[in-house]
């Protein structure tokens, strides 16, 4: 049993938002779902979601972390998600129900992790640069001998 689970606030659009992060997470499903409240669970992860009426928005303080074994799942997870929304920086986009999403590659964790401090801090400052995380960029930044 799931001990924690997020519980999201929409306007008015919990189904629809439910059913659409549910056709883009593999291993996904919809568990139950009435006029107030939808509950999903998207790779083995349950949410709650809410038609709460517009008393509430997201803000870019809660955002949810798709850790990304390649820039392959990095592009899939950014073109969907990002559909009619707006990009940030450094991996952050935010949706079109306005949950907010970091889509991150696996390689920069490594990369920022380095013990060399040089290396990690050239891939950090190539990263502030970036809206969408290009991996082979990170590389470059990693692996510069300048």
């Amino acid at each position: 049993m799931q001990k924690i689970t997020p519980f999201l606030w929409f306007d008015y659009q919990a189904n629809e938002a439910a059913k659409f992060y549910v056709s883009i997470f593999k291993n996904s499903k919809m568990i139950s779902n009435d006029p107030n409240m939808v509950i999903f669970e998207l790779d083995g992860q349950k949410f709650y979601a809410l038609n709460g009426g517009p008393n509430f928005k997201f803000t870019e303080a809660i955002s949810f972390f798709v850790d990304c074994r390649d820039q392959a799942e990095v592009d899939y997870y950014w073109e969907k998600l990002s559909m009619d929304s707006s990009t940030g920086q450094c991996g952050w986009l935010k949706d079109k129900y306005g949950l907010f999403w970091q889509i991150v590659p696996k390689q920069l964790g490594e990369m920022l992790g380095d013990n060399d401090r040089e290396k990690s801090n050239r891939v950090m400052e190539a990263m502030l640069k970036m809206k969408k995380i290009i991996v082979a960029d990170l590389q470059k930044a990693y692996d510069f001998n300048g």
